[in-house]
């Protein structure tokens, strides 16, 4: 097995320039989203006091889920990318706050994909501002994530579509039922 690098972050992130949507191309699986999930993606707005909002969708059975949240930087003194995200589940009946860590680990000088990451090495994720990344590309950043210590054997594929759903053009799933059976590893 390699050696395993320290974990390092991006430093200086412009976050004007990482607001927009970014398409999930890959990623561990998570209690939190649908097994069957595609055309997963986040959408991120810079907020005027500094924060982030995070929209989250996936959609699963036909159906829009999303869950929204806020990021904000983990030491306002550092010029490290390292993030925190809150979001308040279940998102049917927001009132349990729940934090994590969100590391940009790698993002290229044009901001079209990205390498996010958690110092657990529990989470990781894949992201382009396209619903589909160049091979050579998702292989360069699956040998990043190799070197700092990720199981990249887990990473999943998330099938997105091409164009992309509209979120106002599919039924919501306004009960949580992707977040219910999201518990029972459904």
């Amino acid at each position: 097995m390699a050696k395993q690098e320290e974990m390092t972050v991006m430093k200086g992130l412009d976050l004007e320039r990482y607001m927009g949507r970014w398409y999930e191309i890959a990623s561990f699986p998570s209690r939190f989203q649908p097994r069957d999930g595609q055309d997963t993606r986040a959408t991120y707005t810079l907020r005027s006091d500094g924060t982030v909002n995070v929209l989250n969708e996936t959609w699963s059975g036909g159906r829009r889920g999303s869950i929204e949240g806020t990021a904000y930087k983990a030491d306002p003194s550092s010029d490290e990318a390292k993030l925190k995200v809150k979001f308040y589940v279940p998102p049917f009946l927001p009132i349990f706050p729940v934090v994590g860590d969100y590391w940009v680990l790698y993002i290229d000088d044009d901001y079209q994909y990205a390498l996010i990451g958690q110092p657990s090495r529990s989470y990781l994720w894949i992201l382009c501002r396209q619903t589909h990344l160049d091979e050579e590309v998702y292989n360069m950043l699956v040998e990043k994530a190799k070197e700092v210590g990720y199981d990249v054997q887990k990473l999943h594929k998330t099938p997105q579509t091409d164009p992309p759903p509209e979120a106002d053009t599919a039924p919501r799933d306004t009960k949580g039922i992707w977040w219910i059976k999201s518990l029972f590893g459904r």
